[in-house]
């Protein structure tokens, strides 16, 4: 697609950004403004929104691609079920990590002491997301795609990744067939997507998996949220899909994570039962079905001992977590390391035991959409890291990632050396060294803000799934795959996170 996007007149590029604008405002495409847009004084009771940075035209993606994360995402779903299942082998993986990443240690320890007092809830729900770039190699085989994280906490716009795949279909109908380089209808293939009620199908799922309310209260649904969300919209699509639901009725919350213990208590008796009063209903009390967490997966969400203890509390309450402490660790970098590493003979790859259920081929698939990533530790494999690393030309090909969720956090090419100098070397395990995967040129024009970028960009595809487990028995009662996510920046940009203010809402016409 040489040609596409299609070069647009002046008066294009303002008729396009006024019709995005306006139909974004009109169907929630949007976030709460960044402060360098609006100040804070300006807009005291936040009530204002701003349409999402998005492109004016679905970025071209490998079909071949697309199917192939498409069909791999439930095998990937009971890959990671089944790993949180193993707490022996998530105690390895915290070990390895060390002490040198206290957040990991201090999740692990909320772990144990729940362990010792003995779980009263063994059903675990993932809402899953799967992120890949395309990779094209030099030696000119086709296009495949290669993981670049799998995430199992706050797998964050699902509601305005199917909000960003309508509005492109709006565009393919309405106004590209009427520019001067025409797209006509019907040209470009654009798969559906149904993320935000495919994500929300997953929570109903562990809502009716609960059981009755054993307290005498309504069953409700608790959002766990940051303070001053910015992205609030894409979590209200999830909350007013789940909310459609007529059979049952589920109540929705949002609870800030720094007032867990102010709203919720335990209910006496061994159930260990969570009831919650909202504050808005001093009079009314619901026992809490499910907690969807979209907080708590990083440092910045525990500022004392307090926030701790509350993590606790709901680690230890019979509320289904989404997601549990043991899969909250099995997404961390660590596992993706162990998972992916190059295989031999005397180190051969331990997927196949998490996956006695799936095909070899789906097995094999799963596989091959790993690219090298390699640990930073004192092993074999990690001296032969350390050495890349530190090495300003082969460094170059490479990013650094701690065990963190969110954009921002990662170490790209040449600041590779001069970082982990700054950092004293007992602390190198906690990071892992993945190869930078290499995509294909694709052109785009981003509307950020009321103002055009246009140019060279990089796409990166999320895969999302739903899954819901049983810790005890060790049996996966839903596994679903529930739509996608791209995500698109600037080739000149290392990290991509919209919220972040690096990327932008994209969606794909499949060539």
């Amino acid at each position: 697609m040489a040609d596409y996007p299609p070069e647009i007149t002046a008066s294009e590029e303002a008729r396009l950004t006024e019709v995005i604008k306006d139909w974004a405002l009109a169907h929630g495409l949007t976030v709460r403004p960044p402060p360098a847009l609006v100040a804070a004084e300006a807009d005291p009771r936040g009530i204002l929104a701003t349409a999402v940075p998005v492109t004016l035209f679905p970025s071209p993606f490998p079909k071949i691609c697309f199917e192939q994360g498409i069909a791999v995402q439930k095998v990937y779903n009971e890959l990671y079920a089944s790993i949180s299942q193993d707490e022996e082998f998530l105690a390895r993986m915290v070990k390895e990590i060390g002490d040198s990443d206290e957040f990991i240690t201090d999740l692990w320890k909320v772990h144990l002491r729940v362990k010792d007092e003995g779980y009263v809830q063994h059903k675990s729900l993932g809402l899953f997301r799967s992120d890949y770039m395309v990779h094209q190699d030099a030696s000119g085989s086709g296009p495949q795609i290669k993981q670049v994280e799998f995430n199992t906490i706050a797998s964050s716009f699902g509601g305005l990744s199917s909000q960003t795949s309508q509005l492109h279909i709006y565009l393919s109908l309405t106004e590209y067939p009427l520019i001067e380089r025409a797209i006509p209808r019907d040209t470009l293939t654009l798969p559906p997507n149904t993320s935000a009620a495919g994500l929300a199908s997953g929570i109903k799922e562990a809502f009716i998996s609960y059981g009755a309310s054993t307290t005498g209260h309504s069953k409700c649904v608790i959002f766990l949220i940051q303070e001053g969300e910015r992205n609030i919209f894409d979590q209200k699509h999830l909350e007013y899909s789940l909310q459609s639901s007529t059979n049952p009725i589920i109540p929705v919350f949002r609870l800030p994570f720094s007032q867990i213990e102010e709203h919720t208590y335990i209910a006496n008796g061994a159930g260990r039962q969570l009831l919650y009063t909202p504050p808005h209903l001093p009079t009314r009390t619901f026992e809490v079905a499910v907690i969807y967490m979209r907080s708590g997966y990083g440092p910045g969400d525990y500022p004392d001992a307090r926030a701790w203890e509350g993590r606790y509390h709901l680690e230890r309450s019979a509320a289904i977590k989404c997601p549990s402490i043991l899969t909250q660790i099995a997404g961390t970098k660590k596992v993706q390391q162990v998972l992916a590493s190059p295989t031999t003979p005397s180190n051969p790859s331990i997927i196949g035991q998490y996956l006695s259920s799936s095909s070899s081929s789906s097995v094999s698939a799963l596989a091959s959409t790993f690219t090298n990533i390699y640990p930073l530790d004192t092993s074999e494999a990690g001296m032969k890291a350390r050495a890349i690393a530190m090495d300003p030309e082969l460094c170059k090909g490479y990013v650094l990632k701690p065990q963190r969720e969110g954009g921002g956090n990662n170490i790209y090419r040449g600041a590779i050396p001069p970082f982990l100098e700054s950092v004293p070397e007992a602390h190198w395990p906690s990071y892992i060294l993945m190869e930078l995967i290499t995509p294909p040129p694709v052109r785009n024009m981003i509307l950020r803000n009321g103002e055009l970028e246009q140019g060279g960009v990089i796409c990166e595809l999320g895969i999302y799934g739903t899954c819901l487990w049983d810790q005890k028995a060790k049996t996966i009662s839903h596994n679903e795959q529930v739509g996608y996510l791209l995500r698109t920046k600037g080739d000149q940009s290392e990290e991509g996170g919209v919220a972040a203010g690096f990327g932008c809402m994209d969606s794909c016409t499949l060539v």
